[in-house]
């Protein structure tokens, strides 16, 4: 089994908040069918802290969404608890539950515009309801929509849009209450790769600009590595991992938490391991090494070096760069071959490094 590896510059320089907003305390939430109860979410304990970008991240069916639904109240826990700032979601009700409402944002995969409104009306649409005067929805409208991107197009109508700017309107809508936390269920889901990274840029901006606590829900890892700070891995209802970013890349402890991380730093993994194979059919007594490089590490001359300390061939395979929220990882995978003491010295060096060295056999 071969494995890649990416880089992560962190490139956060904004003031987080620190303190817990939102809390999950042994929550469980449980339906009934004709088949007999569903557990959608089981026993989820987690805190995000104010400021934060929190992603969410599992396979269809691992209970993402219905988690997701529990923290503007449209579900409530089986049991345990969910709490916004101290304030038990859960437990409100009517005027007060409405209320609690207006703190928080949502956009959604398929954006949910009204297509007889344009643009602008859009963005007014809670602003009207929430019972603001028509001038002020206006004025504060026009503020969203010029912070979105979407000067110049306030008169057009979703049919008019392109799919990122129809998602750069329902941020606007989302933003347009002041809200402390800003959700996002598969906001980008329907975007072509390079929209996605436009759309995800934008939220990191805004989150920067605001403080504005983001939650986000998806089932790519791409995602979460572009601009999330803190994850949760949910597999059958449970988090099975969590933690920061950075972290959870460098060193995934469960199965599919490994498989996300592959599918996001390793996309070539099929032809790294087919090239692999070869070279190792070809040079038997060649090494194949993955090098793992974290942080300042990927800036020094580190290969460079072994070579004029130690007499071998190298054969670049395969290596990767990616950036994250909070620091570096690359991964680079070299064959080496020469004398044996050559190798070990070799090994020795970048493991003195501090490079993580793994050689490579066939299983």
């Amino acid at each position: 089994m071969i494995k890649t590896i990416k880089l992560v510059q962190t490139n956060f320089t904004g003031i987080r908040g620190g303190n817990d907003l939102i809390e999950f305390k042994d929550v469980t939430k449980t339906f009934d069918s004709k088949q007999g109860s569903v557990h959608a979410v089981q026993d989820v304990n987690l805190k995000i802290e104010d400021g934060h970008i929190y992603g969410i991240v599992g396979y269809s069916g691992a209970g993402k969404s219905t988690l997701i639904r529990m923290l503007n109240g449209l579900e409530t826990p089986t049991s345990g608890a969910v709490n916004i700032d101290g304030v038990e979601i859960s437990a409100l009700t009517g005027a007060a539950l409405r209320e609690q409402r207006h703190k928080i944002g949502m956009i959604f995969q398929h954006f949910n515009l009204l297509w007889s409104r344009t643009v602008l009306e859009n963005i007014m649409f809670p602003l009207e309801i929430a019972g603001n005067n028509k001038a002020d929805a206006k004025k504060k409208a026009e503020h969203l929509a010029e912070l979105v991107g979407l000067t110049g197009r306030e008169t057009a109508y979703p049919s008019e849009l392109s799919g990122g700017q129809k998602q750069r309107v329902g941020i606007a809508r989302a933003l347009a209450n002041d809200p402390q936390i800003l959700l996002s269920d598969e906001a980008t889901s329907a975007l072509d790769p390079q929209t996605t990274d436009e759309v995800l840029d934008l939220l990191l901006d805004i989150n920067k600009k605001l403080n504005l606590t983001i939650v986000l829900i998806t089932h790519e890892m791409h995602v979460i590595r572009k601009i999330a700070d803190h994850v949760a891995v949910m597999e059958d209802g449970k988090i099975v991992e969590q933690g920061p970013v950075l972290e959870v890349f460098k060193r995934p402890k469960q199965a599919v938490t490994k498989r996300f991380v592959n599918e996001e730093v390793t996309p070539s993994l099929n032809e790294t391991t087919a090239v692999v194979g070869q070279l190792l059919e070809k040079y038997p007594k060649g090494t194949i090494v993955q090098l793992t490089f974290h942080g300042d590490q990927a800036q020094l001359p580190i290969v460079s070096e072994m070579l004029k300390q130690y007499t071998l061939d190298l054969n670049i395979i395969e290596g990767a760069i990616h950036q994250t929220q909070e620091g570096a990882i690359g991964s680079l995978y070299i064959q080496i071959s020469g004398d044996q003491d050559q190798l070990d010295g070799a090994l020795a060096y970048l493991q003195k490094m501090r490079v993580e060295t793994e050689v490579l056999n066939r299983e």
